[in-house]
């Protein structure tokens, strides 16, 4: 790490989620000891730090999902890590006054990966989608990937933290039913909608980037385009509704 050149910015993306059940020290050294080494190595750099939604605990389905106000209750190992990332930049940019922002990210959705597509793949295999986690939040990957990039402007010390999502709480039930609309299919159920669920509030992201472009309804639309085109997918499950934290 130490031949790496001085740069001005630096995105960090690196860390790791599906299959840390089982492998918890290597999540542990991914998310929380290595974002230490690269917060010393860049500390004169402006860094914008990839998180998760998952640092927050589950909240009240009407209360409009977790400011960033919130302090982090995560469940689950893989959460904690998140959260141990998190602290080790804050203590860094603490230290080097080197200026961060993080950036909690739930759940970013392409026409290849995300809850969207989970949804749209059940209903058109005419799988039962288990409604246990029966809201969330979306954003379209080409909309977090801007304001990953417009983050730049905002970095601080100490590190301010944002809330990035879409602005709706979004039923996964009616979820189902416009894909089904789409395909022809009724959706089959599993479960009930339990009273909270992990959401995140975007108020903040959304005054200092704007709305997100790319619509609620027009994902909907590209997925179930490819869904019905048999478009290729990267097969990585979000585990959207797992509420004990074991991914």
């Amino acid at each position: 790490m130490q031949l790496l050149p001085a740069v001005e910015n630096i995105l960090y993306l690196a860390g790791t989620k599906f299959g840390t059940t089982g492998k918890e020290s290597y999540t542990w050294a991914m998310n929380a000891y290595l974002p230490g080494r690269v917060a010393q190595q860049f500390k004169d750099s402006r860094i914008v730090v990839f998180s998760t939604g998952n640092v927050y605990p589950l909240t009240a389905v009407d209360m409009g999902g977790a400011t960033e106000n919130i302090q982090p209750q995560p469940i689950g190992e893989y959460a904690q890590s998140c959260l141990g990332r998190e602290r080790l930049f804050q203590y860094y940019s603490s230290k080097n006054n080197t200026p961060i922002l993080i950036y909690r990210l739930n759940y970013a959705n392409d026409v290849s990966y995300g809850v969207l597509l989970e949804v749209a793949k059940s209903v058109k295999e005419k799988r039962s989608i288990d409604l246990s986690m029966g809201y969330v939040n979306v954003i379209w990957q080409g909309d977090a990937n801007e304001f990953a990039l417009r983050s730049f402007h905002h970095c601080a010390v100490p590190p301010k933290i944002v809330n990035v999502t879409g602005p709706e709480t979004v039923s996964v039930r009616w979820l189902a039913k416009e894909f089904g609309k789409r395909f022809g299919e009724a959706p089959k159920f599993v479960n009930e909608e339990l009273e909270t669920a992990l959401l995140s509030n975007a108020s903040e992201s959304c005054r200092l980037f704007g709305q997100p472009r790319v619509s609620l309804e027009k994902m909907i639309e590209l997925i179930a385009d490819w869904v019905n085109a048999g478009g290729k997918t990267i097969n990585k499950p979000t585990h959207f509704q797992e509420r004990a934290g074991q991914f």
